[in-house]
């Protein structure tokens, strides 16, 4: 009777110390695979990122917002040219970069400022810089960039978070620029850019 007592206590600590290291090696497993998946994730973020603006520089129109006059000799612009903002948009989604928002916080972009310019809220003299945005290049927040600066990108301060990301990426020289980006049926697509944020892109002082 002691023997078949001992013997049934053995088992029972066996059982729980079996069940506990595999409860150990799952958990063990779920961390692994899920670093596994953080990391592809960023790989996948920092190629879209290279790929986004090897595209803007050397396959994009890079006409943002182009201005037009009423006449010839006019010295203000007077709006948008729409016809060519249609085409632009166009171009932005068949690159299949963009998600849907990014599309229209752009288009919203735009025809803010034709609407402030059709009613005088900005005016924008031909040879000057424009009344809005930062005076630099928005897809970089910059005037200058060195050579073929997208293969030199590298990611910052990544966080993901189920299927949204958050980063900076940088060519170095401690330039850093934001990124958001949503996955969307498994393939990962910039929803926000720095330099086409909307409420930073118009000088508050000029707002009505």
């Amino acid at each position: 009777m002691k023997y078949l007592k001992l013997t049934t206590l053995l088992l029972t600590l066996s059982f729980f110390a079996c069940k506990e290291k595999a409860t150990k090696n799952v958990s063990k497993t779920f961390k692994e695979q899920n670093q596994s998946n953080l990391t592809n994730d960023a790989a996948e973020l920092e190629k879209l990122t290279k790929e986004l603006y090897k595209w803007n520089e050397t396959k994009s129109s890079q006409v943002d917002f182009d201005p037009i006059k009423k006449e010839k000799d006019d010295l203000i612009y007077t709006r948008i040219d729409l016809a060519r903002h249609k085409q632009r948009l166009n171009e932005l989604k068949e690159t299949d970069f963009f998600t849907d928002y990014f599309i229209q916080n752009y288009n919203n972009i735009a025809l803010t400022i034709d609407e402030k310019m059709v009613n005088k809220s900005f005016v924008y003299y031909v040879g000057e810089l424009p009344p809005y945005g930062n005076d630099a290049n928005p897809w970089c927040n910059c005037q200058d960039n060195p050579d073929n600066y997208w293969g030199k990108i590298a990611l910052k301060n990544v966080i993901i978070n189920n299927n949204t990301a958050t980063y900076n990426w940088s060519w170095g020289d401690k330039f850093e620029y934001k990124v958001k980006a949503i996955k969307e049926n498994g393939a990962w697509k910039i929803s926000y850019l720095q330099g086409f944020d909307f409420n930073e892109f118009f000088p508050t002082k000029q707002q009505n």
